[in-house]
């Protein structure tokens, strides 16, 4: 019998209830065979795993300024990301890890690949993502349309490549964001493979059309987002959730791939060593 893997959920959300920790367990529920996992309160407890009993890491989104922290558990979560960086230099058994819009954010401030910024305005919604050159060669976007789609939700944004310490690093953007001809913006960075075995993403590759309907059940969020986008474009978003080969596809994909691609990782290499 295989042994269990364990996967560790480092939630970001501040102690606020989220849609989005459903639909995390609900994809590693699909792999209940050969997973089992934790989840830790980053942000509210400051609590943190030991790298030495997990195999895999989701580190979620969440809300506020990911330049912002209490000077404890932000520093810790820095820390810990450098000790996960160090053992997968040191050990042959690497640890896989997946950061998700804030945690992305975090991750590539600590990296020092880009700019993290404030938007002139709070993306939200079904958006387009582009995959870049070598985003359409990742596993973790395979199975994917280019374009294909996600929910977006975010006030900052990740934005100026350091694309020196991007080669030195051996990092690769995967993502960018819609391409707006009317308008001078700098495109936003929506996917960073940063090594190996961990790879960061701007939208919520988890989300599914409940969690979003479940936001729009908030008159107060569902009003600010039809002042935002105008009708039209709120109903265009709407049948987007219900459209298979738009958000279910994206749920559907890339959690998955990177829990595959992670799970066979890590079986094929104790196998050799177990030789």
């Amino acid at each position: 019998m295989t042994q269990q893997i364990r996967i560790a959920v480092l939630d970001m959300y501040n102690g606020e209830p989220n849609q989005g920790m459903r639909c995390i367990i609900d994809i590693i529920n699909r792999f209940n065979q050969i997973v089992t996992f934790q989840i830790f309160d980053i942000r509210g407890k400051c609590e943190f795993p030991n790298i030495e009993k997990f195999d895999i890491y989701i580190s979620t989104g969440g809300p506020g300024n990911p330049l912002e922290g209490d000077g404890n558990w932000d520093l810790k979560y820095y820390d810990f990301i450098d000790q996960l960086t160090e053992w997968n230099k040191e050990q042959k058994v690497k640890k896989h890890v997946l950061f998700i819009c804030h945690s992305f954010q975090m991750a590539c401030y600590h990296f020092g690949l880009a700019e993290i910024t404030k938007r002139k305005s709070t993306s939200f919604g079904v958006m387009t993502i582009h995959k870049t050159e070598a985003g359409t060669n990742d596993p973790i976007l395979e199975g994917l349309e280019n374009p294909f789609y996600g929910i977006d939700s975010r006030d900052y944004q990740v934005v100026q490549p350091k694309l020196s310490i991007f080669s030195k690093k051996g990092a690769m953007i995967i993502a960018l964001e819609k391409i707006r001809t009317y308008r001078e913006y700098e495109r936003a960075i929506m996917g960073v493979r940063f090594t190996e075995q961990f790879v960061g993403l701007q939208f919520h590759p988890e989300a599914d059309a409940l969690s979003f309907i479940a936001n729009l059940k908030n008159a107060e969020k569902r009003e600010k987002i039809i002042a935002m986008k105008g009708k039209s474009k709120f109903r265009d978003m709407l049948e987007d959730l219900l459209d298979e080969n738009k958000i279910y596809k994206t749920n559907e994909t890339i959690i998955p791939n990177f829990l595959r691609i992670a799970i066979n990782d890590l079986i094929k290499t104790k196998k050799i060593l177990s030789n």
